[in-house]
């Protein structure tokens, strides 16, 4: 019995004695170059270890607080915790990063990285997986990423991030006006059809390019039918007639074209920061 004590005690002594000869991971990396350091970092970020990459980035900030690599190693850690999927966390680096160098050369792609990060959730993965409209569900961050596109196109009007945001703005408001007719379809379906009619106007008059127009006023028209108004009936089909005389809900056998939201269901945003240090 003690043999075998002798023997425990001598082999959690060389156990803690490798613990202490061995350097740790953090303790290299305290002993790197910024730019042995950045590029290990971008190398984990390269091969999709985010986690890893982020720990690196976070090091390197630690270790050489001023100029241009801890201000890249900022923007990378955004954007590395956007590609893991946490939003909040890369959010918190995006708001950051903006209020400790809000005249940087690249600032406007971080408003740019925060419009995508609140578009990628209002997308929403899953949705596609389920085939479900994202616009069947809170319209929060729709609003927040049309906010976060608008502030760069009003800031940066040079910026090389504006035609996409414009684009994507435009996309978000076809989603906020889709959100709308979702509601009032909800209100009809239910046989609430003045709620659902005030729906469907808000859609008709705040969103009238938006392609949920037309079902707006579709929607308009049989709600003025099941309230038992004919003329305001025959004259939001005319205006519907008017502005889309194909329109599928008029005519129940027409084939439908692939709901517009799928449009940025082929090809998601892939922009990582730029390299500054090059």
């Amino acid at each position: 019995m003690q043999k075998k004590l002798s023997v425990l005690v001598v082999a959690c002594a060389l156990s803690l004695s490798a613990c202490n000869i061995l350097p740790k991971a953090d303790d290299k990396a305290k002993n790197l170059t910024a730019e042995k350091l950045y590029a290990e970092a971008r190398d984990e970020m390269n091969g999709g270890h985010y986690e890893s990459a982020i720990k690196l980035f976070q090091q390197l900030e630690s270790n050489y607080p001023f100029g241009t690599y801890a201000a890249q190693a900022q923007m990378e850690i955004a954007y590395a915790h956007y590609k893991a999927g946490d939003q909040a966390e890369a959010l918190a680096a995006v708001e950051r990063f903006i209020k400790l160098h809000p005249n940087h050369a690249q600032v406007d792609y971080m408003y740019y990285l925060r419009g995508l990060i609140n578009f990628n959730d209002q997308i929403g993965f899953l949705s596609f997986i389920y085939a479900q409209d994202p616009t069947e569900r809170d319209p929060k961050a729709t609003r927040e990423a049309f906010a976060a596109f608008k502030a760069l196109v009003d800031k940066f009007p040079n910026s090389k991030y504006r035609e996409d945001s414009i684009a994507r703005m435009n996309y978000l408001v076809g989603a906020m006006a889709q959100y709308e007719v979702h509601v009032a379809n909800y209100y009809f379906r239910r046989g609430a059809f003045l709620a659902a009619l005030n729906r469907a106007q808000l859609a008709v008059q705040e969103y009238s390019d938006a392609p949920a127009r037309e079902e707006a006023l579709f929607l308009m028209m049989r709600s003025y039918d099941k309230l038992g108004m004919p003329v305001l009936r025959d004259d939001t089909q005319r205006v519907l007639v008017l502005n889309y005389p194909n329109s599928r809900f008029l005519n129940p056998n027409a084939a439908g074209d692939a709901p517009w939201w799928r449009f940025w269901s082929k090809s998601g945003p892939k922009v990582a920061p730029k390299d500054a240090l090059q």
